[in-house]
């Protein structure tokens, strides 16, 4: 079985920050790449940041400039750093690993949501 366990999650007051992580154990061979997406209300799940095994990095536009993602691949750990957080960055943030279990299978697991929400 494969996990991904998020922490970090939490209250703040706009302008503030949060470092959001995320740990996959389990049973695979590797991770290719892993991403923080966000869900907000009777809204979509839409893609904030993702990074690649190789480190390169892309973000949402109103992630740009604000947020960082960065993995540990000792650890099988993803982070989310964010600053200067807004209101509307309010919403429950998902981890997403795309994963090589054996072989050529590869699988893409979630994990099971922290919630950030940003106070004016």
């Amino acid at each position: 079985q494969v996990q991904l366990v998020e922490s970090g999650g939490g209250l703040v007051q706009a302008g503030g920050s949060l470092r959001l992580s995320c740990a996959a154990s389990g049973r695979f061979s590797s991770i290719n790449a892993m991403g923080w997406y966000r869900q907000a209300p009777g809204k979509q799940r839409d893609l904030v940041a993702a990074i690649t095994s190789g480190g390169s990095t892309n973000y949402t536009d109103s992630a740009k400039g604000r947020f960082t993602i960065s993995r540990d691949n000792a650890k099988n750990t993803v982070y989310l750093q964010m600053n200067s957080l807004k209101p509307e960055d309010t919403a429950v943030y998902y981890c997403n690993a795309d994963l090589t279990i054996f072989g050529p299978i590869r699988t893409k697991y979630w994990g099971q949501g922290t919630q950030v929400t940003v106070s004016s």
